[in-house]
C-alpha cells in the first residue's frame, strides 16, 4: 500500500483515488492505470475523460424497457422487426448484451435494474417491476431470464404473482444454466439454447 505522503503529485493521488473507486480496482491497479494514462498523448486523455463525462450527461434509459440508450427509446424497442409481444425480463444491461450476442432472440426486453435482495436492502419498489406490469397483457409472453440463485428465483416468483392475473404466458430459461449461474458469464451457445428451449414458469 502506497501512503499518501509517497505520491509525488496531489493530482496523481486524486486520479488514483478516483480510479480505485471503481468496483474491483485496488489502489495498486489504480496507480498502474493512472501512470499508463500519463504516458499517453494529451488528446487521448481528453477523449477518455470526455467519454466518462458523457456517461453522466448524455446517456438515457429507454422509456419502455429501461435499457441504456442515447435517446428516449433504445434501438431494440424502436426496431419494428422485433417481436414486441415477447418480453425478456433481465436483471441488468449486461444481461441484454449477453443475450443479444447469442443471435437467438428476436423479442424485446425489460431491465429490472437488479433483483430482490433483503440482505442487500433491495425491495420490489427499488426495481422497475411496476413498469413491467404496465406493459403486460394477455397476448404477451414474458420470459423470466433471471439468475438461478435464491434471489433470482425469489424475484421471478414475485413478478409471476404480479402478472399472473393478466393472462399472459410466463416462461423461464431452460436449465442448461446451472443453479446460481449468472447470464453474463454463460457461453453464447448455452445461453442461446436456454432461450430457444424455454419452459413454462412453474412457481
Amino acid at each position: 500500500m502506497i501512503s499518501q505522503e509517497n505520491y509525488p503529485s496531489k493530482v496523481l493521488k486524486d486520479a488514483v483515488e478516483a480510479i480505485s473507486s471503481l468496483p474491483g480496482v485496488g489502489s495498486r491497479s489504480a496507480l498502474r492505470l493512472a501512470l499508463h494514462l500519463l504516458r499517453q498523448p494529451a488528446e487521448k486523455i481528453h477523449h477518455f475523460a470526455s467519454s466518462i463525462d458523457r456517461l453522466a450527461e448524455d446517456v438515457h434509459y429507454c422509456r419502455t424497457c429501461m435499457m441504456v440508450s442515447d435517446g428516449d427509446e433504445c434501438a431494440i424497442c424502436a426496431d419494428q422487426r422485433r417481436d414486441h409481444k415477447t418480453i425478456c425480463v433481465v436483471e441488468s444491461v449486461r444481461d441484454v448484451m449477453s443475450i443479444e450476442a447469442t443471435g437467438q432472440y428476436r423479442g424485446v426486453y425489460h431491465v429490472l435494474g437488479g433483483i430482490i435482495s433483503p440482505i442487500g436492502g433491495v425491495g420490489p419498489s427499488d426495481l422497475t417491476i411496476r413498469q413491467l406490469v404496465d406493459r403486460v397483457s394477455a397476448d404477451v409472453e414474458v420470459i423470466l431470464a433471471l439468475s438461478g440463485d435464491v434471489e433470482g428465483e425469489t424475484t421471478s416468483f414475485y413478478i409471476y404473482r404480479q402478472i399472473e392475473g393478466s393472462g399472459c404466458k410466463v416462461t423461464t430459461l431452460a436449465r442448461g444454466l446451472g443453479f446460481g449461474d449468472e447470464l453474463e458469464y454463460a457461453d453464447s451457445l448455452t445461453l442461446g439454447r436456454s432461450i430457444a428451449n424455454r419452459q413454462v414458469f412453474k412457481p
